[in-house]
């Protein structure tokens, strides 16, 4: 973004030399991601696997199948924690299941989600554009 005054001469060196500029400091995704990891209180945590844990450090999504348990009370589209099985945090991220479908489908492969829920949500439990992890 550029503030120029209106009232300078429209010559071509007056426009750079007269006015101030605004670069962004990061895309709209990094933003995002900064918003995720820090603005945003997890209301929830799901523990996942070693393979979940590998996946994430190599900038996957979470699929249910590496999710082995779901603490606390969230809504679709709430913060949550991502856990590893002694409890350190390793990721943040939305939720795309409440915490009660999340339990449901825990374990289970994403083409087996519309047979446990009754209807085809997500493929996985928090896609990597809504997902923090911590390095």
């Amino acid at each position: 973004m550029a503030v120029a005054s209106i009232l300078s001469p429209p010559s071509p060196r007056a426009r750079v030399a007269g006015c101030s500029w605004f670069l962004p400091a990061g895309s709209p995704r990094s933003a995002r991601k900064k918003w995720i990891a820090g603005a945003l209180k997890p209301v929830g945590s799901l523990i996942v696997d070693d393979g979940a844990l590998k996946a994430l450090a190599g900038g996957k999504s979470l699929l249910p199948a590496g999710v082995i348990a779901v603490e606390g009370s969230f809504d679709r589209g709430d913060a949550v924690r991502v856990l590893d099985r002694a409890g350190r945090q390793v990721a943040r991220g939305l939720s795309a299941y409440s915490a009660s479908d999340a339990q449901r489908i825990m374990g289970h492969k994403s083409r087996e989600i519309e047979t446990l829920l009754g209807y085809r949500g997500r493929d996985e439990m928090i896609h990597r554009d809504d997902l923090v992890v911590e390095r």
